[in-house]
C-alpha cells in the first residue's frame, strides 16, 4: 500500500517538474489546486469523508477559475537554453527581488519566529511562500537543462545546471521544514488555504520578474488571469475553511427551511369566509346589555 502511494506521489511530482519545464509558472502553480480538489472528491468516494454543500461549492469554483486561467494564460519570454537561462538570473530585477526574499526569510525565521510563530499563522507560511518562489525558479531552469540533456547536449559540464541543483535542494528542504512546523501548530484548514494563496502570489511574482510573463499581455487577458486566481482562492477557502462544519437546514434563512416557509401562517380565503359568515359581531352578553340600554332609554323617554 505504502509502495503504491509513494510511486503515485512520485509520478505526480514528475508531471509538475514537466509542467514547469513546458509552460509558464504563472499557469502551472494555480493549477495546483485541482490536486486540492481531486483528493476532496476521491476521499469523499473512497475514505467515506463527508464533502458538505461548501466543500462543493468549492470544488466548483476552482474548476471554472482554473478553466479561466487556462483561456487567459500569460506568455513567457523564450527561454531554451541555459545560457539564455543566466541571463535572466542575471538581470537587476530579479536580483533584487531574491535579495528582498533572503533577507525578509531571515528576518522571519531570527526575528519574528520565536516570537510570533505559536501565536501567529503567517510568520513561518510566509517564510515556505518565500522560498518556494525561488524554488520554482530552480525548477524551471533545471527543466530546461533536461531538455537540452535529452538532445545530446553536454549540459553535465555547465555549472549552472549543478548549482540550480544545490539550489533546489536547500530551498525545497526550508520550504518543507518550516510548512511541517505551521502544521504541528495550527489547523490543517488554516493553514493550507493560507499557504496556497501567500505561495502562488509569490510564484507569480517571481515568474513575472524573472521571465516577463505578463509584458505583452493585453487588459482582457491580465483581468482574466487575475480574475480566475481569485475565483480558485475562493473555492481552496470554501473546500477548506468549512469542511470540518456540519450544513444542516437550520442554518439556512427561515424562509429557506422546510416546514417553515411560512413561520405566521395566514388563514385561507375559504376559512375566512366561513369564519365570517359563523362568527357573531358582538358577544351574546354585549348584545344582552345593548337591548337592555335600549329598553330603559325607551322607559325614561316615555
Amino acid at each position: 500500500m505504502l509502495t503504491g502511494v509513494s510511486l503515485a506521489v512520485g509520478v505526480g511530482e514528475a508531471a509538475n517538474f514537466a509542467a514547469y519545464a513546458f509552460a509558464p509558472a504563472t499557469l502551472v502553480t494555480p493549477l495546483g489546486a485541482l490536486s486540492v480538489l481531486v483528493s476532496a472528491v476521491l476521499s469523499s468516494i473512497f475514505l467515506n469523508e463527508q464533502l458538505n454543500v461548501h466543500g462543493k461549492i468549492g470544488c466548483i469554483l476552482s474548476i471554472l477559475g482554473s478553466t479561466v486561467m487556462v483561456i487567459h494564460a500569460p506568455q513567457e519570454e523564450e527561454v531554451s537554453s541555459l545560457e539564455s537561462m543566466a541571463e535572466k538570473l542575471k538581470d537587476p530585477g530579479f536580483i533584487v527581488f531574491a535579495l528582498c526574499v533572503l533577507v525578509s526569510s531571515l528576518l522571519l525565521i531570527f526575528v519574528a519566529g520565536p516570537r510570533y510563530g505559536q501565536s501567529n499563522v503567517l510568520v513561518y507560511v510566509l517564510v515556505c511562500s518565500a522560498i518556494g518562489s525561488l524554488s520554482v525558479s530552480c525548477v524551471k531552469g533545471l527543466g530546461i537543462a533536461l531538455k537540452e540533456l535529452f538532445s545530446g547536449k553536454p549540459v553535465l559540464k555547465e555549472p549552472l545546471g549543478w548549482v540550480l541543483l544545490v539550489c533546489l535542494v536547500i530551498c525545497i528542504s526550508i520550504q518543507i521544514n518550516y510548512l511541517n512546523k505551521a502544521l504541528d501548530i495550527f489547523n490543517t484548514s488554516v493553514v493550507t488555504p493560507i499557504y496556497y494563496v501567500l505561495f502562488t502570489t509569490a510564484v507569480m511574482m517571481c515568474s513575472a520578474i524573472l521571465f516577463k510573463e505578463w509584458q505583452h499581455m493585453v487588459l482582457d487577458n491580465i483581468i482574466g488571469s487575475i480574475s480566475g486566481f481569485l475565483t480558485i482562492v475562493s473555492g481552496i477557502f470554501l473546500l477548506h475553511a468549512f469542511r470540518d462544519m456540519p450544513f444542516t437546514p437550520n442554518l439556512l434563512p427561515l424562509f429557506l427551511q422546510p416546514g417553515r416557509a411560512d413561520p405566521h401562517p395566514s388563514w385561507s380565503s375559504a376559512d375566512r369566509h366561513q369564519s365570517c359568515q359563523h362568527q357573531p359581531l358582538l358577544p351574546s352578553q354585549d348584545k344582552g346589555s345593548q337591548s337592555a340600554e335600549e329598553e330603559e332609554e325607551e322607559e325614561e323617554e316615555k
